[in-house]
């Protein structure tokens, strides 16, 4: 009987590991001769420019910015540092070969032109909502740039995670594909700007925590999280900031890289803001605007202005007199107040108050810490505008000090903890 049993369970296991042999090979797409010059319209390749950017596609392949496209860029992940690839039209170590249906199903299965599975950390779970025409003008447009040779380093994933083929494994646990599907109860606008996001722009790809297997956790969907060394702040109603995001805030915000009642864009979000949605038509923008007020729905600008103008006031009635002040207090008395100060009616974009800026308010202070030791480039933000980098000026100490006062007078949230090693380790990277 035991034997029988045996005979059965392997009988069983070959069944099964048979099957997914089945659904996990994929065939090899033939390589094409590199398109020639001409072969695309100009409208085509300035309609794919636009999709390159939403998508965000140079920050990502890009390590040389006088070599763009060209790929290389580290991106470390619980399993190992995968490396991003060569995408330029380059027929050796690019693109240049891959026909537009082997783009296609890269782009919206994940599957190279030799039928290879691609990792996640290429987000084609959030490619897959694109239309086809997105995608042919996407395809005009990269096979449109200059071809360089460049291999990319070879990826240090730990076994069985460096095996290509267990991906259609995990294809099948947590990848949906499909093209985007309207709401019919929103708007135009509202699903312009939920295809860009939720496709394009692949926005839960950082501001959605990620489960053990490196998926997107969707029972946390919107939830924020630490990505790339930064915090990708909450989009929903569990962001603690006191102003909730209005449709001109966000537009704002996308548009030019800051607002009044959150702050600027910074390290990763600057790259989104600038480099990606910098030649994205206005209605675009006003779409994604849109999506993110829904996502924790206020009750539009007027309200926006009124709860600014209260945490301004709250923070304001918190400060100490001047013979009580703390180490933090002073720093920030000395060292930002004159820029940083805001008149509760008609808070500042350029210089924002901190009783409004997000990175107060959220519950890893990587960003604060990063942002006042690194300070704001002039490329960063609102473009002309930047705050100088505090990191020669203070000591580990004073920087938490000065942290642990903004946090305690300007929001009503729990102290973080062990500030200053914190800094310490923000410093060494």
């Amino acid at each position: 009987m035991i034997k029988k049993i045996l005979v059965g369970l392997i009988g069983l296991g070959v069944i099964v590991l048979a099957a997914f042999l089945v659904i996990a090979w994929k065939p090899s797409i033939d390589s094409v001769d590199p398109p020639s010059e001409g072969e695309f319209s100009q409208e085509q390749i300035d309609r794919g420019e636009i999709i390159a950017g939403l998508g965000n596609c140079q920050t990502c392949h890009t390590t040389d910015q006088e070599q763009p496209y060209a790929g290389g860029l580290a991106m470390p992940t619980p399993f190992g540092t995968i490396y991003s690839t060569n995408i330029t039209p380059d027929p050796e170590t690019g693109i240049g070969q891959w026909s537009e249906e082997a783009f296609s199903r890269a782009m919206r299965e994940g599957v190279s032109r030799s039928g290879a599975h691609l990792f996640p950390a290429f987000p084609y779970t959030h490619f897959t909502k694109m239309t086809d025409g997105d995608v042919a003008d996407l395809y005009a447009y990269m096979m449109t740039r200059e071809p360089i040779q460049a291999e990319a380093p070879e990826n240090t994933l730990e076994f069985p995670f460096n095996i290509r083929l267990l991906q259609a494994g995990w294809k099948i646990l947590f990848f949906d594909e499909g093209r985007y599907q309207a709401d019919s109860s929103k708007s135009d606008t509202w699903n312009r700007g939920a295809y860009i996001a939720e496709g394009l722009g692949h926005c839960s790809a950082c501001h959605t925590p990620r489960n053990q297997f490196g998926a997107e956790d969707e029972s946390q969907a919107w939830e924020g999280t630490v990505i790339n060394n930064w915090y990708a702040p909450a989009l929903n109603g569990s962001n603690r900031s006191p102003v909730a995001w209005s449709e001109d805030d966000a537009y704002a915000y996308l548009r030019s890289g800051g607002s009044p009642h959150h702050g600027v864009a910074v390290g990763s979000m600057a790259d989104v803001v600038h480099a990606g949605l910098g030649l994205a038509p206005d209605d675009d923008i006003r779409g994604l605007a849109t999506w993110l007020a829904g996502l924790n729905p206020s009750d539009g600008a007027d309200l926006a202005a009124q709860q600014a103008a209260e945490a301004i006031n709250a923070a304001s009635n918190k400060r100490t007199p001047s013979s009580l002040m703390g180490e933090g207090e002073r720093i920030f008395a000395y060292a930002c107040a004159s820029c940083h100060y805001n008149d509760p009616d008609s808070p500042n974009a350029l210089r924002p108050d901190m009783a409004l800026n997000s990175a107060v308010f959220a519950p890893d202070p990587v960003n604060l810490i990063r942002v006042t030791l690194e300070g704001v480039s002039l490329e960063e933000g609102i473009p002309g505008a930047m705050m100088p980098a505090f990191g020669e000026a203070l000591t580990d100490r004073e920087v938490a000090s000065l942290l642990a006062f903004l946090r305690s007078s300007q929001t009503d949230q729990p102290a973080w903890s062990d500030l200053e090693e914190q800094v310490r380790n923000q410093r060494q990277q």
